[in-house]
């Protein structure tokens, strides 16, 4: 199939607005916020931001003007959850295992990426047909970590959903953010960031349990697919081929072969690359790898049992006021002593 030919370049802010950008991250914002949580403020602080930054995000909704095709297959998760993986699955089983590409994002359109500042060419726009139309299966993929009732329903698209263990999600969002990542700027404790990841969102995206009950309620769909993470993890070929029947997906052996092949951690890992975010900042690395481990049930290299729990706790409780009925036990490797009271 080779390398799919588009109109869309991805394409760089300038170098002076990411030198302003750095300098505001680094030299004015990360002073302010360590000493806001040197005083115990920045959980609090990051709530405020998040609730502010998810009101005027709804505003500008790009999804909201969008109607939905048969062409389009939503990849809908909460951050670090796995959403890579299955776009991953959804382009090349869309391709017969041959889907090519310099980035995922000249591939595959990220909406929400219109909510984040100055990444306008950052992924190839929803309505850039030329991706679909080279498709043999003529699918478009679409990645998106809004809400579900974000999302522009149709009955003649599919809807892909991701469901991470959080505790798992935690450890990967510390990493990709805080430790490597855009957020390094902060210097934020593990600590700190639990505490951020209990009571706020992350940036224009809503919190674990509130984008966890929102997509579960919509789970009688025909054309809504749940996927728990750790059934991606312990029969990958299981869920290639659950996923091409869901998309409708023509693909004998050999297809589900190459699909499994380019969807493995081993393969994924030596393409990190083409996953990573840009290097925003000049003087100063802010992409951290896609790929780190790709690992469930390990929360335990981070936190401490007792912060397990608390997640735990914090995160049922939750989804129990939210009038959820989400089955948290088969999603999530609930920790001691709490598994008679899940």
């Amino acid at each position: 199939m080779g390398t799919v030919q588009s109109t869309f370049t991805r394409k760089m802010p300038p170098l002076a607005v990411r030198c302003l950008m750095g300098v505001a991250m680094f030299g004015v914002a990360g002073p302010i916020i360590r000493i806001l949580d040197w005083l115990g403020r920045a959980p609090s602080f990051a709530a405020s931001m998040a609730e502010r930054r998810q009101r005027a995000a709804a505003a500008r909704n790009p999804l909201q003007t969008y109607t939905p095709t048969s062409h389009d297959v939503f990849v809908a998760a909460h951050v670090k959850s796995g959403t890579n993986w299955m776009m991953q699955i959804a382009h090349q089983l869309a391709f017969h295992g041959d889907g090519e590409y310099d980035h995922i994002h000249s591939v595959v359109a990220w909406p929400d990426v219109a909510m984040m500042g100055p990444m306008n060419h950052y992924a190839i726009p929803i309505d850039d047909p030329s991706v679909w139309m080279a498709s043999p299966e003529k699918k478009r993929i679409i990645k998106t970590h809004l809400d579900w009732n974000w999302l522009p329903y149709s009955e003649d698209a599919r809807y892909l959903i991701v469901i991470r263990d959080p505790k798992d999600v935690f450890v990967s969002s510390y990493f990709f953010f805080v430790k490597n990542g855009p957020l390094s700027f902060t210097k934020f404790s593990v600590e700190t960031w639990l505490e951020i990841f209990l009571s706020a969102g992350m940036g224009v995206w809503s919190s674990w349990p509130v984008n966890t009950a929102g997509y579960w309620a919509q789970r009688h769909r025909k054309n809504v697919l749940i996927v728990p993470f750790n059934a991606m993890k312990r029969d990958l070929r299981d869920t290639v081929r659950r996923v091409a029947d869901f998309m409708g997906v023509r693909a004998g052996d050999e297809v589900i072969d190459r699909v499994c092949e380019k969807a493995s951690f081993a393969y994924m890992k030596r393409i990190d690359d083409k996953f990573r975010a840009w290097e925003m900042i000049p003087w100063k690395s802010t992409a951290a790898p896609m790929m780190r481990k790709g690992s469930q049930a390990d929360s335990s290299e981070l936190l401490t049992l007792e912060q397990q729990r608390r997640i735990d706790e914090h995160f049922m409780s939750e989804l129990q006021r939210l009038g959820s009925d989400f089955p948290y036990e088969e999603f999530c490797e609930i920790s001691p002593g709490l598994k008679a009271t899940a």
